[in-house]
């Protein structure tokens, strides 16, 4: 199983880009609004949360990958 070591402010980020893109998503099929308010709201957060997922998720792959670079080099060391 692969682990990456997130501080608090990244899993924030991370939680708050899930809940713009439900939000926008919400929007986008829910029927309480009238349409051109409900399908720009949606869009508009779908935007949002789809758009700051990408930096924050390579990010996250960055550090596992270079988490795993340390540990390669430190077992080989101890070997």
């Amino acid at each position: 199983m692969r682990e990456s070591i997130l501080t608090i402010p990244q899993i924030v980020l991370i939680a708050g880009t899930r809940v713009a893109l439900g939000a926008g998503l919400g929007l986008l099929l829910a029927g309480k609004l009238n349409r051109s308010a409900r399908k720009g709201a949606g869009l508009a957060l779908l935007a949002v949360g789809a758009l700051s997922t990408i930096p924050l998720a390579i990010d996250v792959v960055s550090k596992r990958q270079s988490g795993e670079k340390q540990r390669v080099i430190s077992e080989h060391q101890a070997a």
